[in-house]
């Protein structure tokens, strides 16, 4: 993706909101030692607040029981104690503490997630785009974060074995944050 213009140069301050229909939040981790295992998140919400010095600031909320899996059984799994357990914690969040863009577009951001009621200071990197007019008005930034955390620091404990001892699920979980957040003609 290349930037349409000087990221923080021209982004007009205000608060964008995210598209429902170009965002999705999802996740991979290594499965049986050899492939990946994706999931994603159907319900979640997310804005980004230029301020009038060109500021940025992310926050973002992921409804857990919206978990989606090529494999609906395997729902429920993720649901549980054994991973998400949605039932006492229903809700990851995350707020940026610091969002550098570079001229490139190129993203730094640093944030507080929160899973399973444990909150964390992580490291994405990524790309920031925008756009002025849209065609319709509005204004459009696109931020594209990725991130890798330890799922057991944040409470996410299952820990099968297979026969040689390998885990059935890997420790290193990666984050994909794709977003196109507007700012509404006014």
């Amino acid at each position: 993706m290349t930037p349409t213009a000087t990221p923080t140069a021209t982004i007009t301050p205000g608060t964008y909101t995210r598209d429902e229909v170009h965002s999705s939040v999802g996740f991979s981790v290594r499965h049986f030692g050899a492939g990946k295992f994706r999931g994603s998140f159907a319900d979640f919400d997310a804005s980004l607040t230029v301020g009038e010095d060109q500021s940025l600031a992310l926050t973002g909320t992921v409804k857990v029981d919206s978990v989606q899996v090529k494999e609906p059984r395997l729902d429920g799994h993720l649901k549980s104690p054994d991973f998400f357990d949605v039932e006492r914690y229903p809700e990851f969040t995350f707020l940026s503490t610091k969002f550098v863009a570079a001229e490139d577009g190129r993203l730094d951001v640093d944030g507080d997630l929160t899973i399973k009621g444990t909150t964390k200071n992580v490291h994405a990197t990524g790309e920031l785009t925008y756009t002025h007019d849209d065609g319709y008005g509005g204004q459009r930034v696109g931020v594209e974060l990725q991130t890798t955390i330890d799922r057991f620091d944040f409470g996410v404990n299952f820990d099968s074995k297979l026969p040689g001892g390998q885990p059935v699920a890997g420790k290193d979980v990666t984050l994909h944050i794709e977003l196109e957040l507007i700012k509404p003609a006014a």
